[in-house]
């Protein structure tokens, strides 16, 4: 059955992959990095793509808030989560 201990699990480890996403390995790579993105913000200025660029320039600064603000959470909750599975399975 699907439970809200599942929907905790998915959203935990979606929120993991994102986590460790390497700016340098992949997201620069498909033009999601920081760099990238102020870039084309800054050609957007000029009227060039405005709604895109915005919603790609917010989901980059979602990656970046992730990867910074829930670093330290995210340990804990993995920590939680292995020690309640461990025993439990």
């Amino acid at each position: 059955m699907f439970g809200l201990g599942k929907l905790l699990y998915v959203v935990v480890l979606c929120v993991n992959g994102i986590a460790i996403l390497s700016e340098d390995r992949f997201l620069n790579r498909i033009g999601w990095g920081l760099l990238q993105t102020l870039q084309s913000q800054f050609q957007n200025q000029y009227g060039m793509q405005a709604a895109d660029a915005s919603i790609k320039s917010r989901l980059v600064t979602l990656i970046g808030a992730i990867r910074t603000l829930l670093r330290f959470p995210l340990i804990f909750v993995n920590v939680l989560i292995i020690l309640y599975e461990v025993p439990f399975g």
